[in-house]
């Protein structure tokens, strides 16, 4: 019986997802155990699951745990997905401080100066699980779907010595909701995508052997002449010749061009949500209260294998039966050539009993590497920072962020980390005895 832990199961909803999903491969039985810091989001996720397992005559064993070594004590998977710190008080922290200085976001979980910090808080966390695993499952195949993906991942294979690949959802959904969107057929589709995670290239889409990118860009350019969701990203692919992954919510922050205090009407002519990510909680909170009994003590609960690629993991390995992902390693041997060995790129990889089998992509287009690097950049600085505790680590971080460094003097970034660290407070201890070059101690 092959043990699966979950790490920040009182994601009652997500935990539906993936181990619901895991809950229907076939023929395998399972141990769920599940960890939270939340005894009450735990209990709810332990009766959501086992009303699950009741309605999919599953054999799945589930067991809450208060002890997160013991819950991971012979796992053979690890799936991670906590957020440190939570909406209240990190999430507004990493919002409300910026804007002091009038610097603006939209998600601020993945790059920016609020997933900087958000990298910060979350690094040395998933570092002590590393510790754990190595004592009491040092073979166990750790599945991360934390943001920020990149770091986490990287720091987890490089610090932690744990094996991990990061998953995400925008790979597998990422050329239907491009060809949907601009009312194209969505049958028979070949696709192949790389880069780094929220900011992967969809470099080739073909449909019966035609390549379908001439007539993707000329309605894009037509849907551009009024407002929609995705604006950001279709002029990205104007510029730069290629669709990118993740939403234009997101991309909005990772570059230097869309989120500027000098040219305000760009907000509306791009149509950037910003602060959308505080709008998100507040209304996944809300909507957590409305729908939480229906969720928890629904006996009659049902469940369908969602996109995520986790159980497909799980299956390929335990089955070997092959799959294919788009996962998030570490870029060991160039595979990706253009872009650092050290940086955690998101390719195709292949899944089968021998583990998660990355391919090898070559060069990006020169202009698509270019960016993917100016992210990189603060990606590497930032574990360095958060392994280190050195402060000066943390401001080369965010003077190197994009959209930070377009907006922001350089002392008034350095200040801005310097207020930042102070106000999460205890969520950063290991920066607190420290003083940088030109900041202040916290």
């Amino acid at each position: 019986m092959a043990k699966i832990t979950f790490l920040g199961a009182g994601s009652t909803v997500f935990a539906k997802n993936v181990l619901g999903d895991c809950m229907l491969i076939p023929d395998i039985d399972f141990e769920f155990a599940l960890f939270d810091i939340d005894p009450e989001r735990l209990k709810d996720s332990e009766n959501m699951l086992t009303n699950l397992k009741k309605t999919t005559g599953s054999s799945v064993q589930i067991r809450a745990y208060s002890d997160r070594k013991e819950a991971l004590r012979g796992a053979k998977y690890v799936i991670n997905a906590i957020q440190v710190g939570g909406y209240d008080p990190c999430t507004i922290t990493d919002f409300e401080v910026p804007k002091k200085y009038g610097l603006r976001q939209t998600i601020a979980d993945t790059l920016g100066i609020g997933g900087l910090f958000r990298s910060l808080r979350t690094i040395p966390v998933v570092l002590d699980f590393a510790k754990d695993m190595q004592e009491v499952c040092p073979d166990a195949l750790f599945l991360n779907y934390t943001n920020p993906m990149a770091t986490i991942t990287g720091a987890m294979i490089r610090y932690g010595g744990i094996q991990t690949v990061g998953l995400c959802h925008s790979v597998q959904v990422c050329a239907d909701h491009l060809l949907k969107s601009l009312n194209m057929d969505t049958s028979n589709l070949q696709w192949k995508i790389a880069g780094i995670n929220h900011m992967a290239w969809l470099l080739e889409i073909t449909q019966d052997g035609k390549d379908l990118y001439p007539e993707i860009k000329r309605r894009a350019r037509e849907k551009q002449k009024e407002k929609h969701d995705d604006m950001v990203r279709f002029e990205l692919m104007e510029r730069f010749g290629y669709y990118v992954t993740e939403s234009s919510e997101h991309n909005a922050e990772y570059h230097p061009y869309f989120i500027k205090s000098r040219y305000p009407e760009l907000i509306e002519k791009f149509n950037i949500p910003l602060d959308e990510y505080i709008r998100r909680c507040i209304n996944q909170i809300d909507r957590w209260n409305d729908m939480r009994d229906e969720v928890v003590h629904n006996h009659n609960l049902t469940h369908e294998r969602t996109h995520e690629y986790g159980s497909h993991i799980i299956e390929a390995i335990e089955t070997n039966h092959p799959f294919k992902i788009g996962g998030n390693v570490l870029n060991t041997g160039r595979l990706i050539s253009n872009l650092p060995e050290k940086a955690v790129v998101e390719v195709p990889c292949l899944v089968d009993r021998s583990g998660i089998s990355p391919t090898y992509v070559g060069d990006l287009p020169e202009q698509l590497a270019a960016l993917n690097r100016t992210n990189i950049n603060t990606q590497l600085l930032t574990i360095e920072a958060a392994v280190t505790g050195d402060r000066d680590k943390v401001y080369q971080a965010a003077l190197l962020d994009p959209h930070t460094a377009s907006e922001l003097s350089i002392d008034d970034i350095v200040k801005l980390c310097d207020d930042l660290i102070e106000a999460h407070g205890h969520w950063l201890p290991q920066f607190h005895s420290k003083i940088g070059t030109r900041g202040r101690i916290g």
